[in-house]
């Protein structure tokens, strides 16, 4: 993490790492964390970050994957949780080989089942990286994440790895993982806008969930599966 620039970026608009972390909603300690480089920024991170900062997200993305490339041509360690696999060279910190890893492979996110709605509360950070598939091609922040428990059953089966597109919009019928506060997400089908309210389908069982526009922190289209995970 490229430390220097995020605080010049801060100081450029007059805000301070508690801002950020506000803006975030996040502990002041996990951005702390983060510019010192003990903590990986997630895609809706980089996508909040850049608004606050008013940069391009691809500006905050650079100052984090050039940094983090650097160090590992360096041979420093990086001190988070997702770790990205080995590619069987034996020289794994070669920049070519971070800056493949950055154009054909995309984060895995995964996390455990919650005791309500049948949501899921999100690790901190990826726990892996998957094989980037042809229609995530060249879309930024783009990611993967782990089915957990049976509430979208015949449809997807625990374990089941799917691959999001953040940006596109949702349509009616197609599925979407649903970001709420504290790190809930649910993976249901987007039915659509009623006024401020998003109105989802559930099949395990069946039932129809209704969120408040103030419970949705972003809603992001399911665009493919990998069966095997």
């Amino acid at each position: 993490m490229d430390g220097l620039w995020f605080t010049q970026a801060l100081e450029r608009v007059g805000a301070s790492q508690a801002d950020l972390a506000r803006h975030l909603r996040l502990a002041p300690s996990a951005i702390s964390r983060m510019l010192k480089g003990d903590r990986q920024m997630k895609p809706l991170e980089i996508a909040h970050t850049a608004s606050f900062l008013g940069v391009p997200q691809d500006e905050v993305l650079r100052h984090v994957v050039e940094s983090t490339s650097a160090m590992r041509a360096a041979g420093v360690p990086r001190s988070g949780r997702g770790r990205p696999p080995s590619a069987g060279s034996s020289s794994p910190a070669a920049p070519s080989a971070g800056l493949a890893l950055a154009s054909d492979q995309i984060p895995i996110k995964s996390g455990t089942r919650g005791s309500t709605d049948q949501e899921m509360f999100l690790e901190d950070g990826p726990i892996g990286y998957t094989s980037r598939p042809a229609n995530l091609g060249g879309v930024r922040s783009a990611y993967a994440i782990y089915m957990v428990g049976d509430s979208m059953e015949p449809r997807y089966e625990p374990g089941w790895l799917l691959h999001v597109n953040p940006f596109k919009p949702p349509t009616r019928g197609r599925d979407v993982v649903v970001y709420k506060e504290q790190q809930a997400v649910l993976i249901k089908q987007f039915v659509g806008w009623e006024g401020d309210t998003l109105v989802l389908r559930q099949f395990n069982p069946e039932a129809i969930m209704r969120l408040s526009r103030e419970q949705v922190r972003e809603c992001h289209l399911i665009v493919g599966t990998d069966q095997e995970g």
